[in-house]
């Protein structure tokens, strides 16, 4: 097949999203290895891998931050990988992530009325005593306003942008074209059936109508709740959602300036509304962003946008309970085994049950103790280790894969341990896994640890 080596000029503006897509590093690591084994000659092999993934990751990250939309969301999506590297690499990428959403420009008041006449019809200004023209918030890919309801209900209007779903489809559509170089990014990883659930995941967060029936249910499991509030639907379209308006501070408030005991509330919460939710209502909320959790005057966490969840009417799997009960008891051979038995570790991998232990530690040590202090400095020591490619909890890290089936869960308990430490909240969360995860509570083996 010929190759046309012509260089054609083409204005920076007029690079489609697709030209992006295709500029990330398919393969990248098995094209690059010959030449940077000679340039790194003399380094052990899993160094020269290490530098390669780092490449690979680096490059990928930087296609996806420069993205709107779809790719941006399957990366915000894929954040559990994120959390497991090196901050030089996570960070700047989480930064590019958070200016793209802040810098969404919102829409013109001529193209909100569109949408909705289009979504609640001709009138949908009779619905509204009021109505705040200014977005109240803007993102990738929508924004919401503020407004009265006729009742005298002060609500919000969630609104999609015109397109965003077409935009996200084709988006990871070329996504999950890219399982191969995940594949070789992470090997011990099944990555094309794991991206394809999560772009099934990231499609549902599109559909207003799912999402209005998922808030619906979390508000009659959580009504007249002490601790929680979850704002009731209105009306709801395809691409509008209208909600009861919930005054708060933002969790992201309390992480920034927040007193002792109020972190240690809201942690607490916010980690009980988690686990709690499967059990209450056959759904676990999968974006633990805290941009979602407003704390309120009186003392409860509020919970806003459900696009995102895991459906689990019979509440979180029994594996998981059993196989940290077994955990918490140092039975290393038998997490070993339980955790091929779900597909965490493929059949073919070989792993040291004593290493894997050291390597589950975050999953674990808050599992130990009657109350367990989530900090940022317990968090980088973890990230120490698995950054260090001579560390054993590098190359274990490389061969864990993560079933389909626990790829939102996965992301919840992972997301809600980093939100924890920046809270820097001390959490009961022995006495919360004991109510909400079955298994675990009748697994134990040991009494608490001093």
């Amino acid at each position: 097949m010929g190759h046309n080596r012509g260089v054609v000029e083409v204005p920076k503006r007029s690079i489609s999203r697709s030209a992006k897509m295709a500029a990330l590093p398919l393969g990248h690591v098995g094209r690059s290895a010959v030449s940077w084994g000679k340039r790194l000659g003399g380094k052990p092999a899993e160094v020269v891998t290490a530098e390669m993934q780092q490449r690979t990751a680096e490059q990928m990250f930087k296609v996806l931050g420069e993205l709107k939309g779809g790719a941006m969301k399957l990366g915000q999506a894929m954040s559990v990988f994120e959390a497991a590297l090196p901050e030089e690499m996570a960070g700047p990428y989480r930064e590019t992530l958070t200016k793209l959403q802040e810098a969404a420009p919102p829409l013109p008041m001529s193209t909100v009325d569109e949408v909705l006449q289009e979504q609640l019809g001709p009138d949908w200004r009779n619905r509204f005593a009021e109505f705040d023209e200014t977005p109240a918030a803007a993102a990738s890919i929508g924004q919401v306003h503020r407004a009265v309801y006729r009742d005298g209900r002060v609500v919000a209007v969630k609104m999609q942008y015109p397109g965003a779903a077409k935009a996200l489809a084709s988006d990871l559509k070329q996504m999950v074209r890219m399982g191969r170089m995940f594949g070789a990014w992470i090997p011990g990883i099944e990555m094309k059936p794991l991206l394809e659930e999560l772009r099934e995941r990231v499609l549902e967060e599109l559909d207003y109508l799912a999402e209005s029936n998922n808030q619906r249910a979390f508000a009659a499991a959580y009504e007249g709740d002490p601790d929680f509030v979850v704002p009731h639907v209105l009306a709801a379209a395809p691409l509008v959602l209208v909600t009861e308006w919930v005054d708060g501070t933002p969790l992201s408030k309390i992480i920034a300036d927040g007193d002792q005991e109020t972190r240690d509330r809201a942690g607490t919460l916010y980690q009980r509304f988690l686990l709690s939710g499967p059990g209450r209502a056959g759904l676990l909320h999968a974006d633990p962003h805290p941009g979602n959790y407003r704390y309120t005057p009186d003392g409860k966490l509020a919970v806003l946008d459900f696009g995102a969840v895991a459906h689990l009417p019979d509440g979180f799997p029994r594996a998981v309970g059993q196989m940290l009960a077994i955990a918490v008891s140092g039975n290393a051979d038998e997490v070993l085994t339980g955790l091929k038995e779900e597909g965490f570790i493929r059949p073919h991998i070989d792993v040291d049950a004593e290493q894997l232990m050291t390597y589950l530690s975050p999953f674990i040590e808050p599992a130990e103790f009657d109350e367990f202090h989530y900090s940022r400095q317990w968090l980088r020591g973890i990230f120490e280790r698995v950054k260090d490619p001579t560390s054993p909890d590098f190359t274990i890290g490389l061969k864990m894969n993560l079933p389909p089936s626990y790829a939102l869960i996965h992301r919840v308990w992972v997301g809600a341990t980093g939100v924890t430490c920046q809270l820097d909240a001390t959490v009961p969360m022995r006495s919360e896994m004991k109510q909400w995860l079955p298994g675990f509570a009748e697994g134990l083996s040991e009494p608490a640890a001093d």
